[in-house]
């Protein structure tokens, strides 16, 4: 790689990053007025035009508070724990694909890079809670590690079939699958039905990994109704009952940053990505990963927190089987293509 290209590389990242945390106070704004509405409540309307400066009001009083450090707390961890939360969200974007050249790097291994970096937050969150010294942040953090453990092997098997269905580990390649009209076998022949697009979101065989990628989605990044870790009616606040000032803010930036995550990755992985008629690609991918922000501001308004037995209950004895199940199934439908001389 020559200078040239690497500079453009960190433009591009740079670009990307910026637009990510510009974008942040005003996914805030929007779910605080969005759950106004459907709570039948005003909102944030009183700082800026419709309320649109609240956001910013608030990360202000955060600058200017305190920073308190527990009694006995280990100084080192606890201002690290925060960092360890945010910085692994932020590096997924590095592979993410906004469109046919909105992409700082296509890894052919793009797919278990996500991986990688999103079984890492759980250490900031975990270290969080074992550093303030809080019983309350110790609960906190011990129940989210558990949590993300348990529903990183549902998202993995659902990633697993998109894989097994599009051939590749790249996620260019995964949106690039789901370009052109959708095909799709049928007693011996393969159909072809040109006014629906091919998105795996329209292949019945992909269904369960959506939902399994949903689910998942919404307790790997600790939102209702699987906020457990941060159950203020049992926890205060969770692993991060002991932080104030900027690194309270990192951790709640953090959370959003892993919300926007996952509304990109569902896009990529089962809406196509990019692909659209008539707009540009990136507007295209923007629409789509708004309408997923959408669902999960939606279930924090509608769904109840559930119980925490009940929660791994769900990852263990329903998604888990349900993913391996839909994993088979796949391989089995694959295998019969094969005797029929028909690729996917």
């Amino acid at each position: 790689m020559t200078v040239g290209e690497m500079g453009w590389v960190v433009l591009k990242l740079l670009i990307i990053l910026g637009c990510v945390m510009g974008a942040v106070p005003f996914l805030i704004w929007g779910e605080r007025r969005l759950l106004g509405f459907m709570q039948d409540r005003l909102g944030p309307n009183r700082v800026g035009p419709a309320g649109l400066l609240q956001s910013f009001a608030d990360g202000l009083k955060l600058m200017l508070k305190e920073v308190i450090v527990p009694a006995g707390a280990d100084r080192f961890v606890y201002f690290l724990a925060p960092m360890l939360l945010m910085t692994p969200g932020l590096c997924t974007f590095v592979v993410i694909p906004f469109g046919p050249r909105e992409q700082v790097v296509d890894l052919n291994i793009g797919v278990l890079y996500i991986l990688a970096l999103a079984s890492l937050s759980v250490y900031g969150i975990v270290l969080a809670g074992w550093a303030s010294n809080s019983k309350y942040a110790l609960l906190g953090g011990l129940r989210s590690a558990a949590q993300m453990l348990s529903y990183e092997l549902g998202i993995g098997l659902a990633i697993v079939a998109v894989v097994m269905l599009t051939g590749t580990l790249s996620l260019r390649g995964i949106v690039e699958a789901q370009s052109g009209p959708l095909t799709f076998w049928w007693f011996g022949r393969e159909l072809v039905i040109p006014f629906l697009p091919n998105w795996l979101l329209f292949k019945p065989l992909a269904l369960p990994a959506l939902v399994l990628f949903l689910v998942g989605g919404f307790a790997e990044t600790n939102r209702p109704p699987f906020d457990l870790p941060e159950a203020e009616s049992e926890l205060v606040a969770g692993y991060h009952t002991e932080y104030t000032g900027m690194r309270f803010a990192m951790f709640m930036l953090g959370e959003y940053v892993n919300v926007v995550t996952a509304c990109a990755m569902v896009t990529t992985l089962f809406l196509g990505g990019w692909n659209g008629p008539v707009f540009p690609p990136l507007l295209w991918f923007i629409v789509k990963m708004l309408a997923m922000l959408f669902l999960f501001i939606w279930a924090r308004a509608t769904l109840p927190r559930i119980r925490y037995d009940q929660l791994m209950r769900l990852g263990w004895t329903a998604l888990l089987p349900a993913g391996f199940a839909h994993i088979a199934l796949i391989a089995l439908y694959d295998a019969w293509k094969w005797a029929q001389g028909s690729r996917f």
